[in-house]
């Protein structure tokens, strides 16, 4: 379950469902992708809502950190997060 606390979830023109939390879209995901940000906030909150987003909506990935570099676990793979915006393939392998 997602918390409230300065979160909002919509569904743009797109047909991108976004968890945005403050003012950036943390998450948005449609049938094909996965489009994870952090908008330059390497936080716990944003890391959090990523992970609560990804159990809401059984999307299948789990974001975490160590040695103080962010990591994506998502179908068998370990990808770096080392740049603000990731996106994943739904139903194939990791592609970007």
């Amino acid at each position: 379950m997602l918390k409230s606390y300065k979160t909002t979830v919509f569904e743009d023109r797109f047909g991108f469902t976004n968890i945005i939390y403050h003012s950036t879209s943390v998450v948005a995901f449609n049938d094909n992708e996965i489009i994870l940000d952090t908008g330059g906030w390497y936080t716990k909150t944003t890391k959090e809502r990523m992970n609560e987003a990804s159990r809401t909506f059984n999307l299948g990935f789990s974001v975490y950190q160590k040695n103080y570099q962010w990591f994506i676990d998502y179908q068998g793979q370990t990808i770096p997060f080392d740049n603000s915006v990731k996106t994943l393939t739904r139903g194939e392998q990791y592609v970007q």
